[in-house]
């Protein structure tokens, strides 16, 4: 059965630009053995096809029998990774000092020892430069091997001065990887149990951040030191939703590089994401002037070319501006605009499929039901949570509990009341399991489990109820969670005042920009 995900080579090719597939025929053209022009002929073939499948691939492949497929699968998959890093070399800082070592080691082997060591003095001043402390051990080494078994007559003191040299790099390297492993493993805990849950999570992950802190951490002024030891608090109060800490968090984050220009282009990833995670830091605070700023400031970087060139950069870039657009929507109320966008995202997950993580569908699609529901289309919301609550993925169990309250609330308001009774005792048990109920969630299900069985003229008396009982729940922190993944006071607002749950968010972004304005 043809799988579009089953083959690597398949991938590799299928990811390749224009540009990227003329270079590798005009690279491969300079040899023309017969073997390459095998490969070219495998590389069109896989080109053309939209699905792997080895049969159709071996009819259009006259003259290639099985066996010798897999030889020439691995030989065409080396040839389009050495066309590429020639290609790249010029946009990436890893491949150009990889190239100078490179060119040092093959001096070094023909004996040319001076001029071996000249090149790694460039290297070595170009990740310095650029705080590649990983890359200088590899040049530290051979450095002082050429020192050690040859007499090269560099300077005096060349020995001490390699064995320094040495020690700080390593001390660096040490504290560097014990930060990055530290924000590495807090981010992890997120996206597998997503926010703390109680007084418990909170002390477990507290204690988790005090014990495996470094120490000296917060006295570190290199680059990279700064910005995993910022990013693993940023973490670290998100998932305490400490909005106001997260917040101050990412924009240290993001200064990093207002400090240090140079490291945008050498970390262009932690660049986005810190800009990334600005944005939702200000959707949670509801800083809307903030945000409208820091989404243009976005959406400019992602024109650049150094953006657009770069798959990665690109699709990362795309994912992060489409969740700052609809959360926005989510701050505005204007959700019948923002569906507008739906198809435009949804034909770039199609675009982009091969690259885009499950994790981040997820979040996707939880987002346009959303949206869906605050349009009022709850039939085309309940699809999208279908997507999410069929998902075998063991990710982010606050997601899966909350689609399932949401795809609740749509079946309410579709008066399918035949179903509440079954799917409230389902929804209530799945989240009871993963000890995810918290008061709000609670009397959130108090409230359905009588509502269906409520007369219409006695509905929005009880709403009135559950709409004081929940307000007293809004700034508690414990509690935060229900209201970021579901606007629950604005929904229960809507049913109270008989007006569209946009109007009631419209209404309040309003009174909150006329509160900023007149300050």
């Amino acid at each position: 059965m043809a799988n579009r995900f089953s083959d690597t080579l398949f991938q590799l090719i299928h990811s390749l630009e224009k540009s990227e597939k003329r270079h590798f025929k005009l690279y491969i053209k300079r040899s023309s053995t017969k073997e390459d022009l095998k490969i070219v002929q495998l590389f069109d073939a896989l080109d053309k096809l939209n699905d792997y499948d080895e049969k159709s691939l071996l009819k259009k492949l006259p003259g290639i029998e099985k066996p010798q497929l897999s030889n020439l699968k691995t030989h065409l998959y080396k040839q389009i990774l050495a066309s590429l890093r020639l290609l790249k070399s010029a946009d990436s800082i890893d491949l150009q000092l990889n190239e100078m070592f490179d060119y040092a080691h093959i001096l070094y082997k023909k004996g040319l020892f001076q001029q071996s060591l000249r090149w790694l003095d460039r290297a070595k001043e170009t990740a310095k430069a650029n705080q590649k402390n990983n890359f200088l051990v590899q040049v530290l080494s051979l450095e002082k091997r050429i020192e050690t078994l040859h007499i090269t007559h560099s300077m005096q003191m060349r020995a001490e001065q390699l064995s320094a040299e040495s020690n700080e790099v390593i001390g660096r390297i040490d504290m560097v990887a014990r930060l990055s492993n530290l924000a590495l493993l807090v981010y992890s805990w997120y996206i597998h149990n997503g926010h703390a849950r109680n007084e418990k999570d909170e002390e477990r992950i507290r204690q988790y951040l005090k014990e495996q802190l470094p120490p000296n951490a917060w006295v570190q002024t290199g680059f990279y030191e700064r910005l995993y030891l910022y990013q693993s608090y940023n973490w670290y109060a998100f998932i305490r939703q400490d909005f106001l800490m997260y917040y101050r968090y990412s924009q240290k984050w993001l200064d990093l590089f207002d400090e240090q220009p140079l490291m945008i282009r050498v970390e262009t990833g932690h660049y986005i994401k810190a800009l990334h995670n600005l944005l939702n830091a200000h959707f949670d605070l509801r800083n809307y002037q903030k945000f409208e700023v820091t989404l243009r400031k976005f959406e400019a970087f992602a024109q650049t070319d150094r953006v657009r060139e770069n798959d990665n950069f690109r699709i990362q870039s795309f994912v992060y501006i489409t969740t700052a657009k609809i959360n926005q929507v989510f701050m505005l109320g204007n959700f019948k605009e923002g569906l507008v966008m739906v198809p435009e995202i949804e034909e770039k997950l199609a675009e982009y499929d091969l690259f885009i993580d499950r994790h981040r569908i997820l979040v996707l699609n939880y987002k346009i039901a959303s949206m869906y529901f605050g349009a009022g289309d709850y039939g085309t919301c309940i699809d999208y949570l279908q997507r999410i609550i069929n998902d075998q993925l063991d990710l982010r169990n606050d997601l899966q509990c909350y689609a399932r309250v949401l795809h609740l609330m749509a079946h309410f308001e579709l008066k399918n009341f035949d179903l509440m009774e079954s799917l409230t005792k389902s929804v209530y048990r799945f989240m009871a399991k993963r000890e995810r109920l918290t008061r709000v969630e609670e009397e959130m299900f108090k409230f359905l489990r009588t509502s269906f069985q409520t007369s219409r003229a006695g509905l929005r008396a009880e709403f009135e109820k559950f709409l004081e009982k929940i307000k007293h729940f809004e700034k508690n922190r414990f509690e935060a969670r229900a209201f970021a993944y579901l606007d629950l006071v604005s929904w229960v607002e809507s049913r109270v005042y008989q007006r569209p749950m946009s109007e009631i968010i419209g209404e309040k972004y309003r009174s909150s920009k006329r509160k900023m304005e007149a300050a």
